[in-house]
């Protein structure tokens, strides 16, 4: 594998960019860590992996970046892992559109990007592999976390497209429906004072901010995973992996589409809230 390249979005320490980065260049794989600052990746740099700072949500940082690598590569890439993200853990009806819109640059539109940049280096490599990081956020309908699985929905949906556009260049897009990672996407946050499910703090602060780290898949063994796959020379179209990634797929492919919401609402809080609400409005009509 000596002579295969990787280039690897949103790479900064302790997430799940870090932890890809560590496991290629641990197979061999010439590796091209990337971040918004070099600074993020010390921990890479001093394992020798080569690490540049690029903004995904600039064309025209993506496009120096591509130059750059056709550069020092000859102008080939083996493997182009699309994992940079943001989440926005707040409910459909509190969110900001401002903030829904920089989510979307990162989380799918950078993506789009970087493949329409990149993709003549891939094809240049003779075979190359696109890996798109998912999660099972965009196959469930987690509570207060709209932004964030609509635009993994999507990101599914871009693999599954590009795998038919790309085939008659050899090109493979592996989809990683990713499960529970202990990573540092999770940042602090609360409900709005104004919002409807302000009642909810509680419980918000206890199931959605930190739940998705509870028992989580260590970064370095979900890594192990992905790179496992990505190194084939037929990956598979998606991949699920990492804590609960199992048992969404069985409930996505055996039961029927609401099977979810069931589960979703008890575990988020819903139900108790909705007898909350019911309690208040009989309160009124008494």
């Amino acid at each position: 594998m000596t002579d295969k390249t990787v280039l690897i979005t949103g790479c900064s320490t302790g997430g799940i960019g870090s932890a890809l980065a560590k496991e290629f260049h641990a197979k061999g794989l010439r590796v091209f860590a990337t971040s918004r600052t070099v600074e993020s990746m010390q921990d890479l740099s001093a394992l020798g992996i080569e690490v540049l700072s690029l903004d995904v949500t600039d064309i025209q940082a993506i496009r120096s970046t591509r130059d750059e690598i056709a550069t020092r590569t000859g102008g080939k890439l083996d493997i182009l892992v699309n994992n940079a993200g943001h989440a926005y853990p707040v409910a459909a009806i509190d969110m900001d559109m401002s903030a829904v819109r920089a989510l979307f640059e990162v989380n799918l539109f950078a993506p789009i990007c970087m493949v329409q940049e990149f993709v003549s280096l891939l094809i240049a490599s003779g075979r190359g592999c696109i890996v798109n990081i998912g999660s099972v956020s965009g196959i469930m309908p987690v509570p207060f976390s709209a932004a964030y699985n609509t635009s993994k929905a999507a990101l599914h949906a871009f693999g599954n497209t590009l795998r038919v556009e790309l085939a008659p260049f050899d090109i493979n897009v592996l989809n990683v429906i990713t499960g529970g990672v202990k990573s540092n996407i999770v940042k602090p946050h609360t409900i709005p004072d104004t919002s409807l499910y302000k009642s909810m703090e509680q419980v918000y602060q206890k199931q959605r901010i930190t739940v998705s780290q509870q028992d989580a898949t260590h970064t370095a063994e979900y890594a192990r995973t992905v790179v496992a796959e990505a190194i084939k020379t037929r990956p598979r179209a998606w991949l699920w992996t990492a804590k609960n990634a199992l048992l969404c797929w069985l409930v996505d492919t055996f039961l029927w589409r609401t099977a979810f919401d069931w589960f979703m609402q008890k575990k988020f809080g819903f139900l108790a809230f909705s007898l909350n609400l019911r309690g208040r409005a009989k309160d009124k009509r008494v």
